[in-house]
Parts: structure tokens; sequence; C-alpha cells
């Protein structure tokens, strides 16, 4: 169980700065897109977290996990993958939503780094 959940806590970081690398690609970009990586990202996020949060007692089983820390960061995540859904057809991405995208995948690796 503890090679799983190193592989699924591998795959949620490689996601989530798939995200974070996917946002920050469009700093610079005149009429913003959303790219349909930040979705797969997204996904694979959720997947992979689920997969940690189901082998967590198997692998750590000295340590107990924090269930409100998982529902803050399943929220905003969710909250990402909405946003995400609702502008990945649109030709034009605003700065305010590419702004809230940004900061919610920000606060969601300060929730994960900060929160003890």
């Amino acid at each position: 169980m503890e090679l799983i959940f190193l592989i699924a806590y591998i795959a949620h970081m490689l996601a989530i700065l798939g995200i974070l690398g996917l946002l920050l690609s469009q700093v610079r970009k005149s009429p913003r897109k959303l790219s349909p990586g930040i979705l797969h990202s997204s996904a694979l996020a959720l997947i992979a977290g689920l997969v940690m949060v189901g082998t967590y007692a198997n692998a750590k089983p000295d340590e107990t996990l924090d269930h409100t820390k998982v529902g803050v960061k399943l929220i905003i995540l969710l909250i990402i993958m909405a946003i995400s859904y609702i502008n990945i057809k649109k030709n034009e991405l605003s700065k305010n939503i590419w702004l809230t995208l940004l900061g919610l995948t920000v606060s969601n690796i300060l929730t994960a780094a900060l929160w003890r």
C-alpha cells in the first residue's frame, strides 16, 4: 500500500503543478485561452487524491488523516474543475476568471503545505 500511496502522491503533485504551469503559461498571452490540460490535470489530481485518502490508513498507520483539510482541498479542486468546465469552450478567458483559477490553485497548494 505504501507504493500505491507514493505513486498517487507523485501523480497528485505533478497534476497540481500541471494546473499551475498551464495557468502561468497564459500570463503574457493577449487573448487568454483555457487549455484542456487544466481539466485533465484537475481530474488526475482528484483521482490521485482519492487514492491517497483511501490508502492512507494502510500506508501511514501511525498517523491520523485530517479529514477537514482533505475536504477543503476537495472543495477547492471541485471549484477549479467547475470553472474550467464552464470556460473550456470559450474563445477568450477573461482576466478575472484566470486570476480566480490561479488564486484557487495557489490556495490549494498553500493549504497542503501550511495546514498542520
